[in-house]
């Protein structure tokens, strides 16, 4: 292990994480600037323990410009009741709060995507430190996580929770059992196109059981994908015994992504035009997306085709598109 990794965190909790009770605070990172030589970076927590259950880590805004997570987080924080608490639960609603102030999925002070920073550093960017914070604090106390996402500015999906397909089959057990317990409208066995540094994988690498959800899009939050995340996570902690009560089991669709021609690239720019709705079925080798030339007039459009037969899960949201972006994901329902 490097000197590096052995040195103390710079964030500091406001409050006592391991106390019993109810407590709003804040992780107080340091970061001084023009503005303020002696600031910092005040990222919202709410910790409510009582008994000897679990621990919930639940997060949102690992990217700033996704909003049902802390929506249904900083609702969670206001309303959760120590009596009502067999365990403790972590709330964090905004992770990268810089970025979640700016509204961009990155941060807008070092351009660090959380999401790409674990295990991070504490001597190093401001997303860096944060990221460590959680590696070495947060995840180490926590039994279950939950990572609200949903598409931000960028991308729109179907609404779904989702875990990863593990090594450790009893991991990957547990956490299908919580997705399932979410009851989102779809729930995915999925993939990761690149997985190097992802909250997740941290997650996943320390046993805990980690699951995800993608809830919606471009940049916004709409009143049904902000009920799916208030519903699925209280049922998420009433499967793990932290909340009594019953879970609201609503009808869900088990959805996988198989391999990587579930992704659509675009290797052109121009404007999009999607071929398909979210939810609707596609066949292999159906267009998907058509790409129109915007620099000139005449050029017929670009056809990117369906590399397998499923639905379609997610699909870009802007009306333009660059080289290199996600167009298009197919997801195959597998019951």
């Amino acid at each position: 292990m490097s000197g590096t990794s052995l040195r103390p965190s710079p964030i500091s909790p406001t409050i006592d994480l391991d106390a019993p009770g109810s407590q709003h605070g804040f992780l107080r990172l340091p970061y001084s600037r023009d503005d303020s030589a002696w600031g910092a970076v005040m990222i919202p927590i709410a910790v409510c323990s009582n008994g000897s259950g679990p621990t919930a880590l639940l997060t949102g805004g690992n990217h700033g410009d996704e909003y049902e997570g802390p929506l249904a987080l900083f609702d969670l924080a206001r309303r959760l009741e120590p009596q009502s608490v067999n365990g403790r639960v972590i709330i964090v609603p905004a992770m990268n709060y810089p970025a979640f102030c700016a509204g961009t999925r990155t941060s807008p002070i070092d351009r660090g995507n959380l999401n790409r920073s674990f295990p991070g550093r504490p001597d190093g960017t401001v997303t860096e430190k944060i990221a460590d914070y959680f590696q070495r604090e947060l995840l180490p106390r926590a039994d279950l996580v939950l990572d609200c996402h949903s598409g931000g500015k960028t991308l729109d999906f179907v609404p779904f929770c989702a875990a990863h397909r593990l090594p450790d089959q009893a991991q990957e057990k547990l956490a299908f059992a919580a997705v399932e317990a979410f009851a989102a409208p779809y729930s995915m066995r999925m993939i990761e196109l690149d997985a190097t540094g992802m909250y997740d994988s941290a997650a996943e690498a320390m046993g805990k059981v980690f699951v995800t959800t993608e809830l919606g899009g471009g940049g916004t939050a709409r009143a049904l994908t902000v009920r799916i995340a208030r519903r699925g996570v209280l049922n998420l902690l009433r499967h793990a015994g932290i909340l009594a009560g019953t879970i609201d089991r609503q009808p869900t669709e088990w959805l996988d992504m198989p391999s990587g021609d579930c992704f659509c690239i675009a290797e052109d720019a121009g404007m999009v035009e999607t071929m398909v709705d979210l939810g609707e079925p596609v066949a292999q080798g159906q267009v998907l997306v058509r790409i129109h030339a915007i620099d000139r007039t005449g050029a017929a459009p670009l056809e990117l085709r369906a590399g397998l037969s499923g639905i379609l899960a997610a699909r870009h949201f802007p009306g333009l598109i660059k080289a290199g972006d996600c167009a298009a994901v197919i997801a195959v329902p597998s019951g």
